[in-house]
């Protein structure tokens, strides 16, 4: 199986922070804006789910939510992940077959990163995000606000990140 055949099979669409996306579930229940916290500027799903696929060369560009959401490996290779915390620690690890780590959490605030690793030609992970995502809470990287704010990350930054 190919990347292509991947992306035809499942019906996936470009997705704004690189690679290829489809939404697989979207729940029909919601919280009420008054029992989330503030950060939410209205109700939200319980929770939503989507694939997600990422082919050498390309990158899922830093990016966060306001929501806590979960990786899942499903087919392929292996990913790099990058993470930095509100703080600016600096956090890697892989997802994948090399690694032998097969599902990790990105919290919410966090700005995360992905590519697949060296060798990787497609990489494909499930994604579960609770509260359910909305693009109202997705916040891509500007590339030099993002580098001001963590001087010590520049580089990686700028490798991943697209403006």
């Amino acid at each position: 199986m190919t990347a292509a055949d991947l992306v035809q099979q499942l019906q996936l669409q470009p997705h704004p922070e690189g690679g290829w996306f489809a939404e697989t579930y979207r729940s029909n229940e919601t919280i009420a804006a008054a029992h989330l916290p503030p950060r939410y500027n209205a109700p939200r799903t319980f929770g939503t789910a989507i694939y997600f696929l990422l082919e050498a060369g390309h990158f899922s560009a830093f990016h966060r939510l306001h929501s806590d959401e979960m990786w899942f490996h499903l087919a392929g290779g292996t990913l790099d992940l990058w993470r930095i915390d509100p703080r600016g620690a600096l956090h890697t690890e892989q997802l994948g077959p090399a690694a032998g780590r097969w599902q990790t959490l990105f919290p919410h605030g966090d700005w995360f990163a992905a590519r697949p690793a060296p060798g990787t030609d497609f990489a494909l992970v499930g994604c579960t995000v609770s509260p359910g995502f909305d693009f109202a809470d997705f916040q891509l990287a500007q590339r030099e606000e993002l580098a001001a704010q963590f001087p010590a990350h520049r580089e990686l930054i700028h490798q991943l990140t697209r403006v």
